[in-house]
């Protein structure tokens, strides 16, 4: 009797777990919904996506189940690539959406959120070797002179390119992995699985960005391998960069600039060139840095012009500014790394 009640309670400990997986963001994207309980639309290609998102009329609820597959092995040169017209779904003006790879589904295709559109979810989907080159990025979330996006939701996505350097292209080959610009603000990214990229999220346009103030976002439990550099690349505003695993960094981890504050918590480093740094723009940022994992092959480099700092003791140059406004749990730092691998992708049945 009693081995039965513990397997009802192990049981019921399952669903509730599944149910807390699934239901809801945590982080600055806390409010985010997307199309909440709407009846999902098949869509298996691109056109069908965007034919459903033109189609619809921008508020109430559209929920979008991506079936599609792209077979990656029939790109056998990924420089030829970048020479490509870019393909890419946009969302703009609409609000209250979701779109939700189904298991096993892959696209070679961009998505775009611009302007005032709010309430946004891209979940699952598997994203990969982009046409388009600096047109293209897997994600982009973009403000414009209609408005700025906000309240979005980017969640257990696996996202890649190559690393691969083609003659022409510089280091756009590929674009932006997940970008933020132009003041899009109240943004959770977490449980995304981002590999083989060479500029992986870009938040903040410009050095004279100052309407990315606004920005708040979250990035968390996310897998960062085998990447050059923006993990984010921060002009600007406020992020808390929490239970994320960075491994195998080549040029440049964390990087905060123009005044931007990070509270940088609880993250796993291993493998990683100049980690946390501030670097590469007229003015330095600030971080807050909390109970990071350390572990070996971090390396640090002098950049060729000034101001620059660089977190080598692992000290906090600003205290973070202002309250989080929302509740979290923290993986400890050193059972970060097993866990986001077990966890952070499409594939994974949104597991946490």
């Amino acid at each position: 009797m009693a081995f039965k009640l513990l397997k009802s309670v192990l049981a019921l400990s399952a669903v509730i777990a599944t149910a807390q997986a699934v239901a809801g963001p945590v982080g600055y994207g806390a409010a985010t919904t997307g199309g909440g309980s709407k009846t999902a639309v098949n869509v298996a290609t691109m056109a069908e996506m965007q034919a459903a998102i033109d189609s619809y009329s921008g508020s109430g609820g559209l929920v979008l189940n991506y079936t599609g597959k792209f077979d990656f092995s029939t790109i056998t040169d990924v420089c030829a690539q970048w020479k490509k017209t870019a393909q890419t779904v946009e969302i703009k003006k609409k609000n209250d959406i979701t779109i939700k790879g189904a298991n096993g589904s892959s696209a070679n295709f961009g998505i775009h959120i611009a302007g005032p559109s709010t309430n946004i979810i891209v979940q699952n989907m598997t994203i990969g070797l982009l046409p388009g080159g600096e047109a293209a990025d897997s994600i982009s979330i973009e403000g414009m002179s209609s408005g700025v996006p906000s309240n979005i939701w980017i969640d257990h996505n696996t996202i890649f390119a190559s690393l691969t350097m083609c003659s022409g292209a510089g280091d756009a080959s590929f674009d932006g992995g997940i970008d933020l610009k132009k003041g899009a603000h109240h943004i959770t990214i977490s449980y995304n699985y981002v590999h083989d990229y060479q500029k992986v999220s870009l938040n903040g346009y410009s050095d004279k960005d100052t309407a990315n103030d606004a920005a708040r976002t979250t990035y968390h439990h996310n897998r960062f391998e085998e990447v050059k550099s923006r993990l984010p690349l921060q002009r600007f505003g406020l992020s808390h960069i929490y239970n994320n695993y960075f491994n195998n960094v080549h040029t440049s981890g964390i990087n905060v600039r123009m005044g931007g504050v990070s509270l940088i918590e609880s993250n796993y480093f291993e493998n990683v060139q100049d980690p946390v740094t501030s670097r590469d723009s007229s003015a330095i940022g600030y971080w807050d840095l909390r109970n990071n994992y350390v572990g070996s092959g971090i390396t640090w480099t002098v950049p060729t012009s000034t101001p620059y700092v660089n977190a080598v003791n692992w000290t906090t140059t600003k205290t973070y500014p202002e309250a989080l406004g929302y509740t979290y749990t923290v993986t400890p730092a050193a059972t970060v790394k097993a866990k986001v691998i077990a966890t952070a992708g499409a594939g994974t049945n949104l597991a946490e």
